[in-house]
């Protein structure tokens, strides 16, 4: 049972500031859940919480950290695992399934969104050149002096139109603001008011100019500008921050399709309801990206190195914490997959280096997964799949069980039948105590 308090305004910091803008940690079709599934996660709290002893934690922001370390890594195992099958089905269950490629993922992502039991050619190919990318409208303010005061102090106004409504935004200048008070002022202004709109400063060393850009790319034909920022009565102070300018005008993307020429408002689009194409960038002359789908020994051996990167991303959490918070359960009990399976892994290209990584010789697996013993390459690889899923379910369910602690009470073994603390439940499942309660 846990008895601490967690202070969230340190621990949702640490958790936004370092997983919140990471696209690999957004949410997928695994985090949707039937009741089942729901019951079966309560269940294991319980039974965690049942059987453990009374203990203490001295509380620090890396505790919480190391905590949330924890529950992030495994959460991202436990959807690797699942997208290989689950703990229960075979790793050939990936065969099944249709994956898109692209010969170039620097320029072209591609991600199969089509019909997975439809009857389709997966021999087919596309070819996408990227000429441009879909860029978003620009509006960079003129050049201040930071500590210079060009705006007098007083309560001032701006209008914004965009595509999706008008908006008027208000702000004070105080006594001694300076250009840079007054450009970061308008720029938490913006940022916080939802409008599809971002604003940065850029840094000119002396200087400093505020700049707006759209959340929003491309530019319909019928269309002068995605946003419009004007002001009647602030006019003169709005001349001063320059941002009332257009730049950088959007543009939509161009590319070619088999080489036909296309254009789209966004950098992210659908061909024929099937492949989800992301331009990330430009393409070389004559070099297009190639889209097709991958053949089956592709899909294996990419599964596992997905594995091994998140057996891997598991081992550095409990070494970046072992002589700090962790009581080193957590590195002894990965360590341990990869020790105990030494063999197994070998056999299929996959050897540990001097601290414990996991390394992949992709030639030897694709000789691995495409030769006469496939029956046992898919063992060995069930094998690693499993014992990953069980340490990615035991972490989850109760990561504080790797935390330094001091014990206060054990449970009574003989007391026939232990209850579990209600309020212990929500360090399981998340759930954060905030100290000022």
């Amino acid at each position: 049972m846990l008895m601490a308090l967690m202070n969230s305004s340190v621990v949702l910091g640490y958790l936004m500031s370092t997983y919140g803008g990471d696209k690999a940690h957004s949410s997928s079709k695994y985090d949707a859940h039937k009741k089942s599934e729901l019951r079966d996660v309560y269940n294991r709290m319980v039974r965690s919480n049942k059987n453990s002893p009374i203990y203490k934690i001295n509380y620090t922001p890396q505790v919480a950290e190391f905590a949330i370390d924890i529950k992030v890594k495994a959460h991202d195992m436990e959807n690797i695992v699942l997208r290989m099958g689950g703990g229960d089905e075979g790793i050939e269950s990936v065969l099944n399934e249709k994956k898109a490629y692209s010969s170039n993922e620097n320029a072209v992502g591609v991600e199969y969104v089509g019909d997975q039991d439809s009857e389709t050619d997966t021999s087919q190919t596309f070819t996408v050149d990227v000429r441009s990318l879909a860029t978003p409208q620009i509006n960079e303010g003129a050049p201040l002096v930071k500590d210079a005061h060009d705006i007098d102090p007083g309560s001032y106004s701006f209008d914004l139109d965009t595509t999706n409504g008008s908006y008027e935004f208000q702000y004070n200048v105080n006594n001694g603001d300076t250009n840079l008070d007054i450009q970061k002022k308008i720029m938490r202004l913006i940022n916080t008011s939802d409008t599809g709109l971002t604003a940065d400063i850029k840094d000119f060393g002396r200087m400093s100019s505020l700049i707006v850009a759209s959340k929003q790319t491309g530019l319909s034909s019928n269309e002068k500008y995605l946003f419009n920022i004007s002001s009647g009565a602030s006019w003169n102070e709005l001349k001063t921050l320059g941002i009332g300018r257009i730049t950088h005008p959007a543009e939509d993307s161009t590319f070619y399709l088999n080489g036909d020429e296309h254009h789209s408002l966004s950098n992210i689009f659908t061909i024929n309801q099937s492949f989800a194409l992301t331009l990330k960038d430009t393409t070389k002359e004559g070099e297009p990206a190639i889209i097709g789908f991958k053949a089956d020994t592709d899909m294996i051996a990419d599964s596992v190195n997905d594995l091994v990167d998140s057996y891997n991303s598991f081992l550095a959490v409990g070494q970046k914490y072992q002589n700090t918070e962790s009581n080193s359960g957590l590195l002894k009990e990965i360590t341990n997959i990869g020790n105990s399976l030494g063999h197994e892994l070998s056999e299929i290209g996959i050897s540990t280096d001097e601290f414990g990584m996991l390394s992949v010789d992709r030639k030897a697996l694709d000789d691995a997964v495409s030769g006469a013993d496939m029956k046992k390459t898919y063992h060995n690889i069930n094998m690693f799949k499993s014992a990953l899923h069980r340490e990615a379910e035991k972490s989850s369910t109760n990561p504080m069980r790797y935390v330094k602690k001091l014990t206060i009470e054990y449970r009574n073994p003989n007391a026939g039948k232990n209850f579990p603390a209600v309020y212990a439940m929500s360090p399981y499942s998340g759930m954060l105590v905030d100290l000022q309660l």
